[in-house]
């Protein structure tokens, strides 16, 4: 099977989705198919991946407010590249021009449109919170839905990236073919890889004794991440118990976070560990991610941690709720900072021999991204035959 997928949100300083399909790409040929990305870039490029799949990088301007990407203002070249190709299925998870252009093609190809966010939650959720109820922002921008609902009739399929994304789209009325949710690259987490030395060392560098609880939090600092609220949680759980947070990322709001901080040793900000041995071993010897976006379309934050054996605090909305399990895992009330204090102070009052044993059988459940490729490709098949057998479009109201 071959698979384009036209992607407006593959870079080479991409985050998240650049990493999925460069892991795609690899997976894909493994299982002998091909995946091939057509992306936006500075320059017309084909780039041959060593290890299977390929990059047709198309020249478009780029997006001003954030130059690790660029937008696609003309389709001819992307729909020259389609014609060439002859995929079997097309995917596209831009809900822009891309979503357009792609749908009108005239190709033989399936048509997926693939989402992996959800712009209402991402933006006038966000912009708007404290001045209009989710409701009624949701019905302020009811615009935006039927928007979608008529690309998405140009598409024989609508897909998500989990279930978090697939009931906030049916939610708002929009038919989801399937909720698919990714998985990690396995290889890299274990709970074996904790390390007692190094859990001392970072309690240390927080300011805390060997016996207290090793928080860690992971993402870009960034206002929809809410690492505010996370912070005040744990400044308020360490008024009764030794509670330290490691959070590891960068990005606008380290400055602001910083001052919030303060003169508060038990919490620090440290850049992000790129070297995969040694994050990998550092998020095996913390005792609990943390986490706050409520609008994380897929919790693969917390799959990682999972597969390290650690239990997780998260909200009760977003990608991330959907893999807390009460066994190993307490939830808040999103936003909620005393509710999130108060379920620090739930799992570190847990038995601790009960808790460790239920997350590492949870660890083995974790999917990984060859699992995610194996159902992708069968779902395809699927909605292939279906189609040869006179289903020509599954898009309805």
């Amino acid at each position: 099977m071959r698979i384009v997928d036209v992607n407006e949100y593959y870079s080479p300083t991409g985050g998240g989705v650049r990493t999925y399909l460069d892991r795609k790409m690899r997976i894909m040929a493994e299982l002998g198919h091909e995946l091939i990305v057509i992306a936006p870039w500075n320059e017309n490029r084909v780039e041959d991946r060593p290890d299977g799949g390929r990059i047709y990088w198309v020249k478009a301007p780029p997006l001003i407010l954030d130059r690790n990407y660029w937008l696609y203002n003309d389709g001819s070249e992307v729909l020259r590249l389609l014609d060439m190709l002859k995929p079997d299925v097309v995917e596209n998870c831009s809900p822009w021009r891309p979503a357009w252009f792609v749908g009108d093609w005239q190709g033989e190809a399936l048509k997926v449109f693939f989402a992996h966010n959800d712009n209402m939650g991402a933006y006038p959720h966000r912009w708007l919170e404290g001045l209009a109820s989710p409701a009624r922002i949701e019905r302020m921008f009811s615009w935006y839905t039927r928007y979608m609902h008529k690309f998405l009739g140009k598409y024989d399929a609508f897909v998500t990236n989990g279930p978090a994304l697939a009931k906030r789209y049916r939610k708002r009325g929009l038919h989801v073919d399937a909720a698919m949710p990714l998985g990690i690259d396995r290889n890299h987490f274990s709970p074996d890889l904790r390390d007692e030395a190094l859990r001392a060392s970072m309690l240390a560098q927080l300011d805390l004794p060997p016996e207290g609880h090793l928080l860690i939090g992971l993402g870009r600092h960034h206002k929809e991440k809410r690492w505010s609220m996370v912070i005040d949680a744990v400044q308020r759980a360490g008024a009764q118990m030794p509670v330290g947070l490691m959070l590891l990322g960068q990005g606008p709001q380290s400055e602001a976070l910083e001052r919030q901080i303060g003169g508060n040793s038990h919490i620090r900000l440290f850049r992000p560990v790129y070297d995969r041995e040694r994050f990998s071993r550092i998020l095996a010897s913390a005792d609990a991610l943390i986490h706050g976006s409520d609008q994380e379309p897929f919790g693969l934050v917390a799959c990682e941690a999972l597969a390290s054996g650690l239990p997780l605090i998260v909200p009760d909305d977003g990608g991330c709720a959907e893999v807390a399990d009460p066994l190993f895992a307490e939830t808040y009330r999103a936003r909620d900072a005393r509710s999130a204090a108060a379920a620090i102070r739930r799992m570190f009052a847990r038995e601790p021999a009960i808790l460790r044993a239920a997350t590492r059988h949870a660890a083995g459940q974790v999917l990984s991204d060859q699992d995610h490729a194996v159902a992708l490709i069968d779902l395809y098949s699927e909605l292939l035959a279906e189609r040869a057998g006179g289903v020509r479009r599954r898009q309805r109201a």
